[in-house]
């Protein structure tokens, strides 16, 4: 391979990932919670005709990859992104992308998971982004206790629960949250511990922290 480890090391902290069996590489673009506008939507069909194959995979953390991107295109891909406010990244051991369910528009959602996602995404994934972590933490947005998000597979999660109407004055919402911590899922596998009691929006920060 022409291109050595040391390169394709680097580019990975940036987001790019080598293609296997081919000297090209992944561009994982990340949104807050998986949210795209229409026009980034464009721009990134656009960026993958432009600089890779043509094909756009979306990841399990709800990240756009553009597929088959040459070595030697990376720096222009990151500077036609950016003019659409994309950015690519996610990767290595700090806060990754944080995944959200659709429990802002669904049927069945019990409060805006996109919003949360997005704040949470703003304050961690892109405040703590050279905060140096034991290993890779993923965090989990979902909107009710279907859990299509699966919240208590990853190492911090969060669902929503609907409020009794008599603890809804002490909540201050009809909404509480129930919390998982240390989910995983793969070679190895443990449900998240949920914390004793639902907790208020406001208590998820520190809690995360």
């Amino acid at each position: 391979m022409a291109i050595s480890m040391e390169d394709i090391t680097r580019v990975k902290g940036w987001g790019f990932l080598l293609n296997r069996g081919t000297e090209s590489f992944s561009a994982r673009v990340v949104s807050p919670g998986g949210v795209y506008t229409a026009e980034q939507l464009v721009a990134l069909g656009e960026c993958a005709k432009q600089f890779g194959n043509g094909k756009v995979v979306m990841t399990s953390r709800l990240a756009a990859e553009i597929v088959g991107i040459p070595y030697e295109k990376i720096d222009e891909v990151r500077a036609f992104l950016a003019k659409s406010d994309l950015y690519v990244g996610g990767t290595g051991a700090k806060v990754r992308p944080v995944t959200a369910c659709k429990g802002t528009t669904c049927v069945y959602g019990t409060y805006d998971t996109q919003a949360l996602a997005k704040e949470i995404h703003d304050r961690y994934y892109v405040g703590w982004a050279k905060v140096a972590l034991p290993h890779k933490f993923k965090i989990a947005v979902g909107g009710c206790p279907n859990s299509c998000m699966k919240p208590s597979l990853n190492d911090f999660g969060i669902e929503g629960h609907r409020i009794h109407v008599n603890e809804r004055a002490e909540f201050g919402s009809d909404v509480g949250y129930q919390i998982y911590v240390g989910g995983t899922w793969g070679k190895k596998t443990r449900m998240g511990t949920p914390l004793s009691r639902l907790v208020t929006r406001e208590e998820i920060f520190p809690l995360i922290e």
